[in-house]
């Protein structure tokens, strides 16, 4: 059964269960229900059954939804990494949703209002620990077969390059989407600290709300942009707008250079994904540079004009090997 079959058919029988279960419950439940609790387990709001289930139906069905078209377009299980990671979040999203509904119900079963429906925060851990283990296993299990090597006698790009010339390659992409993210992010930042000194927003507010800008902001800046320059000194990778800070890669450590198209569904995403050895810096789908580390993994960079810099780090590897 292939990745599209099992999305579907999984996705309907949890959308029924999502939809059969509180409404074969509606006489036990008090109207409305309670839908959110504080920290001591008391519940602190509320909605009607009709919101309440279209609530549920919301928060799965349009991920749901996106697992299906990734399916259907086929950019998610074609990569092993890809099939990891769609595989471990359509498991996570169906048993988190099934349990979120599960202890929401349980919690306001038989209460004379809701009011006096009480949740356990533990129930809400458990639901989390099950919704992980659940994804891992499932990523595990259905990551498939490791990725076809390249043929053997297939031949990296290489740029003919004349004796004694020295060129650089530099090449930058950016993702307006996280810019404007970031630059959100720093807006609300410099707002808040502003309302803060003329007392507008209380001291505990803006302390919870201040360390989350700041790390949405530090990240975004970080991720927003690439900048890769390859030449006679091995590969540097410039992170945001201004470059820094930078990795580099020495020749030495490359073994070839290749282009590939990903994207971000393959990969789990946009940023920074993978694990050591098998990472990926997506900041747009499509053309990508493969770099292929004589230790055996890879990096992979989602650039602009990536075959041109592919081939000259392969004449660059090759004009090393020869002196």
């Amino acid at each position: 059964m292939n990745a599209r079959t099992t999305a579907v058919l999984w996705g309907s029988l949890v959308t029924a269960v999502l939809i059969i279960v509180p409404l074969s419950l509606r006489d036990r439940l008090p109207e409305p229900l309670a839908v959110h609790w504080g920290m001591s387990g008391a519940p602190d709001n509320a909605t009607s059954f009709g919101a309440y289930l279209a609530m549920v139906l919301a928060l799965w069905v349009v991920p749901w939804l996106v697992m299906v078209g990734v399916a259907v377009r086929g950019m998610g299980p074609a990569r092993r990494l890809g099939r990891t990671y769609w595989w471990g979040s359509l498991a996570f999203l169906s048993v988190f949703a099934l349990g979120l509904n599960g202890i929401t119900l349980l919690a306001n079963l038989d209460a004379a209002d809701w009011t006096r429906a009480e949740l356990s925060g533990w129930l809400v851990a458990g639901i989390v620990a099950v919704s992980v283990a659940a994804a891992l296993a499932a990523g595990y299990a259905g990551r498939g077969a490791p990725d076809q090597p390249p043929p053997p006698g297939e031949q990296p790009p290489r740029l003919r390059m004349r004796a004694g010339t020295r060129a650089v390659w530099v090449s930058r992409v950016s993702n307006p989407w996280l810019a404007a993210v970031t630059a959100l992010a720093g807006g609300a930042l410099l707002v808040t600290i502003a309302l803060r000194l003329v007392g507008l927003v209380p001291g505990g507010m803006s302390a919870g709300l201040l360390p989350v800008l700041v790390v949405v902001l530090v990240a975004g800046l970080l991720s927003t942009s690439v900048t890769v320059t390859a030449g006679q000194d091995g590969v540097a990778i410039g992170f945001g707008p201004f470059g820094w800070p930078v990795r580099r890669i020495r020749l030495s450590g490359i073994d070839s250079a290749m282009t590939e198209t990903r994207h971000p569904s393959q990969v789990g995403g946009w940023g920074f994904r993978g694990v050591p050895g098998s990472a990926t810096i997506m900041l747009r789908g499509g053309e990508c540079l493969i770099i292929r580390y004589r230790s055996g993994g890879q990096l992979a960079i989602s650039i602009d004009d990536a075959a041109r810099g592919a081939s000259l780090i392969n004449a660059l590897i090759a004009e090393r090997v020869e002196k």
